[in-house]
């Protein structure tokens, strides 16, 4: 792969991601929750800019899209530690619903392992709108407090969309990048 492939903006982002994961982890273990909350808020806005950018200006890559795949999987360990250590009172009403939220999440990336012996980097369209939902969730979570009938919709969401992804992954023989959605696995698979 040509370096001037590897150094795009996108890419630029993704590593940003990767390169913070260790600074923003410290914050979660220090207990300083003002600064974790504002980092893992820049990761989140800088996942929604580097997707954006490699759309509009077509610099998707398979290379861009594992990067930003594993960049998430890390951030939503981030999310999952600081909730763990800063909010988890607010959650306790609520155990069961989270559990089977962060089950689902890790399903879709342990069967990947299994199946395709690597991460997955689809982007579905239902995984990136559910990556805005729980970045609002997080972002508001952290200004406002927890809310309720929002929690239950960002949940709601991605469980459905971590059954899409597992189907997906049950439906196709080998790992590609970003696929679109279930429809058009199964539209593509109909036109064969």
């Amino acid at each position: 792969m040509k370096k001037q492939q590897i150094l795009t903006v996108p890419n630029l982002l993704g590593f940003y991601r990767l390169f913070a994961f260790p600074f923003i982890l410290w914050f979660v273990l220090s207990g300083w929750e003002a600064l974790f909350a504002v980092f893992l808020t820049i990761n989140l806005l800088t996942d929604v800019a580097d997707g954006f950018i490699a759309r509009r200006y077509n610099l998707e890559t398979e290379f861009g899209a594992r990067l930003d795949s594993i960049a998430d999987n890390l951030t939503y360990i981030l999310a999952f530690a600081g909730i763990y250590t800063f909010k988890l009172d607010d959650f306790m009403p609520h155990i069961t619903s989270f559990l089977v939220f962060i089950g689902m999440l890790f399903s879709t990336i342990i069967l990947s392992l299994i199946k395709f012996k690597r991460f997955s980097s689809f982007h579905l369209y239902s995984f990136k709108i559910g990556g805005y939902i729980q970045g609002a969730f997080f972002i508001l979570l952290f200004t406002v407090g927890f809310i309720t009938p929002f929690y239950y919709f960002m949940i709601t969401w991605g469980i459905l969309a971590a059954i899409e992804h597992i189907t997906i992954q049950l439906i196709i023989p080998e790992m590609r990048s970003n696929v679109k959605g279930l429809y058009w696995v199964l539209k593509e698979r109909g036109s064969s």
